[in-house]
């Protein structure tokens, strides 16, 4: 999913979602160096939410041994 940086206001990004429709997210979620008509591009880390489910397996694991 791709999203573009409309204009910020106060500690919140308008951003364009790719139906058009506006959103405000805050601005702490943007990569630095986002400004007005940045497109940003969101998608699914496969390799790291496999990492994270493996070690959390492991920890609960853990916990009953």
């Amino acid at each position: 999913m791709k999203i573009i940086i409309d204009r910020f206001e106060d500690n919140y990004a308008v951003v364009e979602l790719e139906n058009k429709k506006l959103i405000d997210i805050p601005k702490e979620l943007l990569p630095k160096g986002a400004k007005e008509g940045t497109v940003l591009e969101i998608r699914i880390d496969l390799n790291e939410t496999k990492a994270r489910a493996e070690s959390i397996k492991k920890l609960a694991e853990d916990l009953w041994d």
